[in-house]
């Protein structure tokens, strides 16, 4: 008999982080929960302005608090953004929320 794995275990996404941020770490993913919420009123309402700045601010902090991949999100949603485009903007939204769903912080 094979061990059942767990789906959401495998799925899971480590980054590592350094210790230091610790108490940071949580509220900046929260907030990244917001700015998701955030970027799709926005994007029903044609507001590509808001997006903008909220990819540029993830772009300039993903990687500081050691979310490379918030980072390259970030700068897609820019970019997606100054072209006005905005199924590619939904795809990088549902990105980031998959990718929050499964980013598990290791502190170091």
């Amino acid at each position: 008999m094979t061990p059942q794995r767990d789906p959401q275990q495998q799925d899971k996404i480590v980054v590592h982080v350094d210790a230091d941020l610790q108490e940071l770490i949580p509220g900046y993913l929260d907030n990244r929960h917001g700015d998701i919420q955030a970027m799709r009123e926005a994007l029903a309402q044609g507001d590509y302005e808001t997006i903008l700045i909220l990819g540029h601010s993830m772009k300039g902090s993903g990687g500081g608090y050691g979310f490379d991949t918030i980072t390259e999100i970030g700068s897609a949603l820019e970019q997606a953004a100054k072209g006005r485009e905005p199924d590619t903007i939904h795809r990088w939204v549902d990105e980031l929320l998959r990718y929050l769903e499964r980013v598990q912080v290791v502190y170091d």
